[in-house]
């Protein structure tokens, strides 16, 4: 008797601090405002828009590809100057002489300068420029689609663990309120004790189920911060503010035309970012078309030098080498093409038509999957709510039978076994009810996330 006071005692200690622990925490945060803070401080959605911006960059270099080349170049050099008549092939860097044959091998040195200004300037190639720039920007698309992709599926995550969270304080208070009626009906058990009716064996039973329930609290209890803890992660809230508002679902329930939404197929975020993706390699289809069409080329230079070796062939002093003493100026369009560009094109373009083509497979998998996600949602959706009117039928049965069963039990006309038995049918009602409504509220969801309508539900909430 001492053992079951001294556990009643600290059961009563334990739920109090649980209880003025509740009163002295944040205030609920609502469904909406926890989605917010995810778009703002997810981790996720933060790399992801860091790589937007390496999208935006390279398409901005993309778009410089047509600039010329103008490279400005001088010298200055001493040695000797003999030439040799006979082609040659240049590979590497080959040191030239522009002066005459000399009869003998001449060693005097001689003194040059030359500065030389070149443009080279690919000024048009049949709308390669063009097919490239749109292949950048089909990049930055299918990048910013797949942002949007991530933040629907991160949506959905924090809206499944935000309902998971709802269900587990439901869970909770189901689990308070059987540990409530478990002490009564140990003080019930105590009364009777004392007056001899009940055997003691009523008691042991009692305080083992008091254990249970206490046990069941303190784990749905840890799995309740440990969701709070993933919704810390992606919203940067800490976890213990992070309180589910217990009106959603009673706020959807009493709406029963919340899922009649239409779906809005045509821009879910899911198939916009395959579509990007199907878009952008038909764009790559077209560059490998046009990047191996000819180039035409403007090409213009202006060069001047000086020599200290005069015109008729004397070797003067050294310093007179370093002035400019002729120039010159050389301007020509051209044209060139590599006929083995043909075949690489073919085969280029091979490769890039079967990743066009996978592709837009995945496209049509994708809606076929989507089409398949909202049938199944309507089911459930159905199926929720043809439980929710059936629950509340059980869950009045339930409550009455326990009354009745308790009150027979206190007047010494009932056992422990069928008290425990309607209590437990009573638990069960409950966390059916409970089960139902998180059923309903997760069905509704899924089918807005699915149909791409999250915002027509969050707009029914308060």
């Amino acid at each position: 008797m001492f053992k079951l006071k001294k556990y009643t005692c600290i059961l009563i200690w334990v739920f109090a601090a649980t209880v003025a622990k509740a009163q002295q925490s944040a205030p609920p945060i609502t469904l909406k405002e926890l989605l917010n803070r995810v778009n703002k401080n997810s981790p996720a959605l933060i790399t992801d828009s860091a790589a937007i911006l390496i999208r935006q960059a390279q398409a901005a270099e993309t778009r410089d590809n047509w600039l010329p080349n103008l490279k400005l170049n001088y010298q200055a050099d001493i040695g000797t100057s003999n030439n040799s008549i006979g082609p040659y092939f240049g590979f590497g860097i080959i040191p030239s002489s522009t002066s005459g044959v000399h009869n003998t091998n001449v060693t005097t040195a001689a003194s040059t300068n030359l500065g030389i200004a070149a443009l080279d300037w690919e000024v048009y190639n049949f709308g390669a420029y063009r097919a490239a720039n749109k292949v950048a920007n089909a990049d930055i698309t299918v990048e910013q689609n797949q942002y949007a992709e991530s933040k629907y599926q991160l949506q959905a995550y924090t809206i499944g663990n935000y309902l998971q969270l709802l269900r587990l304080q439901d869970f909770l208070g189901i689990q308070y309120r059987n540990i409530q009626r478990n002490q009564e009906i140990m003080r019930s058990i105590r009364s009777l004790a004392k007056s001899g009716v009940k055997a003691g064996v009523d008691t042991s039973i009692a305080e083992a189920e008091l254990s249970k329930a206490r046990l069941n609290y303190i784990e749905l209890d840890n799995q309740f911060k440990q969701v709070q803890l993933q919704l810390s992660a992606v919203s940067g809230v800490p976890y213990q503010s992070i309180a589910p508002d217990t009106s959603v679902e009673i706020s959807l329930i009493n709406q029963p035309t919340a899922y009649l939404f239409p779906a809005d197929t045509a821009n879910h975020p899911i198939i916009n970012f395959y579509r990007s993706v199907y878009q952008n390699s038909l764009q790559k289809e077209d560059l490998v078309k046009k990047q191996y069409n000819p180039k035409i080329s403007l090409e213009a230079a202006t060069w001047a030098r000086g020599s200290s070796i005069s015109p008729s062939d004397q070797y003067n002093s050294l310093s007179t080498g370093y002035g400019f003493q002729r120039s010159n100026y050389l301007v020509g369009l051209g044209i060139s093409y590599n006929l083995f560009d043909l075949r690489r094109r073919q085969l280029k373009l091979r490769t890039q038509k079967a990743s066009t083509d996978y592709a837009e497979k995945n496209l049509l998998e994708q809606k076929e999957l989507l089409a398949v996600s909202a049938n199944q949602a309507d089911v459930e959706m159905q199926t929720a709510l043809n439980r929710l009117q059936e629950i509340p039928n059980q869950l009045r049965a339930a409550n009455a039978s326990y009354r009745q069963q308790l009150s027979l039990y206190r007047n010494g006309l009932s056992n422990i076994v069928d008290l425990d038995a309607a209590l437990n049918i009573l638990y069960r009602a409950e966390t059916d009810y409970m089960q139902a409504k998180y059923d309903y509220s997760n069905a509704l969801f899924q089918k807005a996330i699915t149909e791409n309508q999250v915002n027509t539900i969050l707009n029914l909430l308060k």
